[in-house]
């Protein structure tokens, strides 16, 4: 009875040595699939940096076109005030002329003349008003755009890195399942 106690105690020693050893080998095999999640996260969080640096360089394009458009806006609402005081100088003098040199004289033909020229000018620079004002719109629609498109790679970037520190976790976890494994299988072997 000893001797068959003593077999029995292998057989089940090595049944036991050989789950260990086939549980240690399937979690040797699971690290290196997670090392590769490990270099795709790092390869999508590289990536995500360069759209998040590329985003942030057209936010800041769209923001100078929108600081340039503003400008402009601004020297054509200029001039187009000035055109309107023009106007309203003309149409003054041109009152004036009628009334003292009469409506078909040369002073009043050229006030007329002033006036109409002044109304052209004023006429371009309200087009150009409206040009520049379409032009800020589209720029700030853009800008606001690359705006999105930077929180949303801001998001992505913070979700890769997470993914990244989780299968780091797992495999540092599975190292030391492994090592607890192999502790054990020896423990076993020794008949402790």
């Amino acid at each position: 009875m000893n001797s068959e106690h003593v077999i029995r105690r292998g057989v089940l020693a090595i049944a036991f040595a050989g789950l260990l050893a086939g549980g240690a080998y399937a979690q040797s095999q699971d690290p290196t699939s997670q090392q590769q999640d490990i270099q795709s996260d790092k390869k999508d969080i590289r990536n995500d940096k360069k759209d998040l640096a590329k985003d942030r360089a057209d936010r800041n394009a769209d923001q100078r076109d929108i600081n340039h458009d503003k400008r402009d806006l601004s020297k054509d609402r200029a001039d187009r005030n000035a055109d309107q005081r023009d106007i309203n100088h003309d149409k003054a003098q041109l009152a004036r002329d009628d009334k003292n040199f009469g409506a078909d004289s040369a002073q009043a033909q050229a006030d007329r003349k002033d006036l109409h020229a002044d109304r052209v000018d004023r006429n371009k620079d309200q087009r150009d008003i409206n040009h520049d004002r379409r032009d800020l719109r589209k720029d700030r629609a853009e800008r606001n755009a690359d705006q999105r498109d930077i929180n949303h790679d801001k998001k992505d970037l913070a979700k890769d890195r997470k993914d990244r520190n989780q299968d780091q976790k797992d495999i540092n976890k599975d190292k030391k399942d492994l090592h607890k494994d192999r502790k054990d299988l020896r423990r076993d072997k020794r008949g402790h």
